[in-house]
């Protein structure tokens, strides 16, 4: 058996491959980007096909990188952009349409019905989630609904469907395992989390075949064999989770209270509820931390839409900065005088307000503000988006400490502008871990140690290394009156105030 173990991180802009050595240290990297379809206004889509090649090419590029061949590694380990749907045929193993991705608006006036149905309560009971476009079951129906023969195809048992580490893993073992884990499937609005098994209650009331349903495996367990003709041919797949949940993995959270939150395109918190399934008082998300031999531990959640994007937004968008490695610096050169806010709501704010038809807003605005002060402006939403989130999990769960210390990982974290300020706007500590490609490694972890070349949880979390505490340094009255800005400033913006 090889020592190295290999994620796959199959994300919401590029797919990416990433080899670990024995020591949890990289070896090798293979990335690539892939296409955005934006068919129509609030639509976001992507080519299973080309997410498909874009893994194959990332494997070999990372083990002709690390000078490996398949021998090299023990296990596999796969963790994905949550929500995302495929639908395939259980035949040909081709999709029936585009993946329509997590950030995709297109079933609001659905998830509204719903609500007036009066069923969000129904789902939120069972599954931890709000009615919202953003989970796979609407868009589930959707396509069932409105793609030509899909219903009837589905009926008759010829369809199948997935979030993306379901479409991979039967792609690797050519048909072979139709799976997800727990952590996955908890986020479709279709599992109950509670009892661990897909609803037939709410298959009903989303009309979704059960037998186009993967069965749901522990996040670390046998999800198939890669079958031959493949870079991988022979190597056991032995961990899935879903990228928040493998974030949280990476950053070694497995005690109750700790939280850790991702900065990636968009911004996402979890807060571990050990065995305990919290149900939020405050809009936010109850979820599935991972399952392992049969036991699950839960966690809040919060989930931010725009976090990079926003950033993006300031470089594609607004062309102000030529990359996203410069917003930190020009964000440090905005006129402290001006309190400058800007409310991202480019597809409707998420937790804890989740109002899915609020717009993106600025306020503050005088005849001098520039390039600096948007670029601090989007920086601190972030950075205030987060401190929501923070007040709101400290409402719902006795056992958050005050004082709690955020793990933080995604791209944006390599700032120290950023970092220095999320510190400041929390009040809190700050800790960036050293090894930051922390959602690629959870899912190596679950694979590794289930292989039996990486060590236990505990030894696991032990080796976790912090590279830069930031501790706040402005003062309580700054502090209170940024937070005021903003507050106001997402009154303004909501379309439905509560």
């Amino acid at each position: 058996m090889g020592k190295y173990v290999l994620a796959i991180d199959q994300g919401t802009t590029s797919s990416r491959a990433i080899i670990f050595g024995e020591d949890q240290s990289v070896v090798g990297v293979g990335q690539k980007e892939f296409t955005q379809h934006f068919p129509q206004s609030g639509w976001v889509e992507h080519d299973p096909e080309e997410i498909w090649e874009t893994v194959e090419w990332s494997i070999g590029q990372a083990l002709e990188k690390a000078g490996l061949t398949a021998a090299d590694i023990a296990s596999i380990g796969i963790t994905n952009q949550r929500e995302t749907v495929v639908v395939w045929d259980r035949q040909s193993g081709k999709a029936i349409f585009n993946a329509i991705v997590w950030q995709d608006r297109r079933t609001a006036d659905l998830c509204t019905h719903l609500k007036a149905d009066g069923l969000e309560p129904v789902f939120t009971q069972k599954t931890g989630l709000l009615l919202d476009p953003y989970f796979s079951g609407t868009k589930l129906k959707w396509l069932l609904d409105n793609v030509d023969g899909a219903r009837q195809k589905a009926e008759r048992g010829e369809l199948c469907f997935g979030t993306i580490d379901s479409f991979l893993i039967w792609r690797l073992t050519e048909g072979a395992r139709h799976v997800t884990d727990a952590t996955n499937a908890s986020r479709t609005l279709m599992y109950n989390i509670a009892e661990n098994c897909w609803d037939e209650d709410l298959l009903t009331l989303l009309q979704i075949p059960v037998s186009m349903l993967p069965q749901v495996c522990d996040s670390a367990d046998d999800f198939g064999v890669v079958s031959k003709g493949h870079t991988l041919t022979g190597l056991p797949i032995l961990g899935v989770a879903g990228d928040q949940q493998a974030a949280t993995i990476g950053n070694a959270c497995f005690e109750a209270g700790m939280m850790k939150v991702t900065y990636g395109t968009g911004c996402f918190s979890l807060l571990n509820t050990g065995n305990e399934l919290v149900h939020s008082k405050n809009r936010l998300l109850s979820t599935i931390a991972y399952r392992l031999n049969g036991v699950t531990t839960y966690a809040l959640e919060g989930s931010i839409f725009v976090a990079g994007a926003g950033v993006q937004w300031l470089r594609d968008g607004l062309g102000i900065i030529d990359s996203a490695e410069q917003s930190g610096e020009l964000a440090a050169s905005a006129d402290p005088g001006q309190r400058v806010y800007l409310v991202p709501a480019f597809v409707g704010l998420g937790a804890p307000y989740w109002d899915t038809d609020a717009r993106g807003a600025i306020f503050g605005l005088s005849r001098s503000s520039g390039p600096a002060e948007f670029a601090k402006a989007t920086l601190d939403a972030v950075c205030y988006q987060t401190h929501d989130l923070l007040i709101a999990k400290r409402g719902d769960w006795q056992g958050s400490k005050a004082e709690t210390v955020l793990r933080v990982d995604g791209g944006m974290v390599a700032s120290d502008w950023t970092m220095q300020r999320l510190a400041d706007i929390l009040g809190a500590p700050v800790d960036r871990p050293k090894i930051l490609e922390t959602t690629a490694l959870g899912a190596a972890w679950l694979a590794g140690h289930h292989a039996g070349v990486w060590p236990d949880l505990e030894t696991f979390a032990g080796n976790w290394a912090r590279d830069r505490r930031f501790e706040p340094n402005i003062d309580v009255a700054t502090r209170s009156a940024d937070l005021a800005g903003w507050k106001d400033a997402v009154r303004r913006t909501l379309t439905q105030p509560g």
